[in-house]
């Protein structure tokens, strides 16, 4: 019991210095060989959503099948580790750019250290209920990813802070290129069906 009060405690108190400190949390990452934590990590964070997602869609009066307990427990867990390595690319490729840290382990444990974020992503897009929310919660999950992609550039991967923020503008305005084009549809499509064919209707 107080293990649990005491993981629990580390992981509030992680969650306050993502939010505040920054630059104390993100430069604390070190290359040291355990990128298999890294991984395991992604797993569980993608198990965590996706049995968030199939207790949210029970609770919407969708019916349990061995299909939506497949994808809870295997097509989510998998995809976080996908998108961890994805993820882990793109800073990969960002620190090119901005001259910062060429090193694949700490790429991966930067994506790694915020993937807290996937099951609450997850949970916030599935709580959207018509076309308003859908667009809400999309952009501000969308923003929020910014803010982490840049903090990870600059405190972790070591990327000139100037270079960091022309890509992440650069980012920002694909981002809002995506979404005054028909193609913002796909993307609604992906975070949330239902509320996305409110907006189609």
């Amino acid at each position: 019991m107080k293990g649990n009060r005491i993981k629990k405690r580390n992981f509030l108190l992680k969650l306050l210095d993502i939010f505040f400190r920054p630059k104390y949390f993100f430069s604390r990452i070190v290359a040291d060989g355990k990128m298999e934590d890294a991984i395991l990590k992604a797993f569980i964070w993608g198990l965590v959503g996706g049995i968030l997602v199939l207790i949210m869609n029970l609770c919407h009066g969708n019916t349990f099948n061995i299909f939506a307990l497949f994808r809870a427990i295997i097509v989510f867990p998998v995809s976080a580790v996908l998108l961890l390595f994805v993820g882990a690319g793109l800073m990969m490729l960002i620190s090119e750019i901005t001259g910062g840290e060429r090193d694949w382990e700490i790429a991966v444990k930067g994506i790694a250290s915020i993937f807290f974020v996937y099951p609450l992503a997850l949970l916030l897009n599935t709580l959207a209920f018509d076309c308003t929310s859908i667009w809400l919660i999309s952009i501000l999950v969308d923003i929020y990813m910014l803010f982490l992609v840049y903090n990870i550039a600059v405190y972790c991967m070591r990327g000139k802070r100037v270079s960091v923020l022309f890509v992440i503008m650069v980012g920002a305005v694909l981002l809002a290129s995506l979404y005054i084009s028909n193609y913002r549809t796909l993307w609604f499509l992906v975070k949330n069906i239902s509320a996305t064919l409110t907006c189609i209707g």
